[in-house]
């Protein structure tokens, strides 16, 4: 679902972009390796959307590996929620356009930071939501990721997209049935 949620939010913002800027039949943000920006003429005048990081979402998840029904347990692993840190940066040939990229991709997901398939039928029905939240870098973590990124550092934003499910559509599920009757035997010594 990484890969389905950063497509959805890379057309989104296109969309976004052309509208503030005009129809543009070339992309102006595109899903990318931000470290590829140097090495390359394919994302010269580009805003590249890339992944930072994966954790895992404690706080969301699921404990239970089984859910019950009328007439018996359906044993299944459950998703495994996570939360992906996303850096968006503008690598346009004029510092003032970076920034001005930059503002808009702020504006666009201040307008707008949370999607379901109902708000967005765009979106693929099996994500169920995605959060998008600002998240704010001190100047070492700047530091660190860009040291890290091997690229010079590009006018930019992070932000968390928060509780993607992860799950394996293809994994079997065993179904046993439901304990209807306690019986207990006393055997006593005479």
């Amino acid at each position: 679902m990484i890969s389905e949620s950063l497509t959805f939010l890379s057309t989104e913002i296109n969309k976004f972009l052309n509208q503030k800027l005009g129809v543009n039949t070339d992309a102006r943000l595109v899903l990318g390796n931000i470290v590829k920006a140097s090495e390359g003429e394919s994302l010269a005048n580009k805003v590249i959307l890339s992944l930072i990081n994966v954790e895992e979402d404690k706080v969301a998840k699921i404990r239970e590996n089984f859910t019950k029904t009328p007439t018996s347990v359906i044993y299944k692993n459950p998703p495994v929620f996570v939360n992906i840190y996303i850096l968006i940066a503008a690598n346009m040939t004029l510092y003032a356009d970076s920034l001005k990229m930059v503002a808009y991709i702020m504006q666009f997901f201040q307008s707008q930071n949370y999607f379901t398939p109902l708000t967005h039928p765009s979106l693929d029905s099996r994500i169920e939501l995605i959060n998008v939240d600002l998240f704010s870098l001190n100047f070492e973590q700047i530091n660190h990721i860009w040291s890290t990124l091997g690229g010079k550092y590009l006018p930019s934003v992070m932000y968390k997209v928060r509780q993607l499910a992860v799950e394996d559509e293809n994994t079997p599920e065993l179904e046993g049935k439901l304990i209807e009757t306690i019986t207990t035997e006393l055997s006593g010594k005479s």
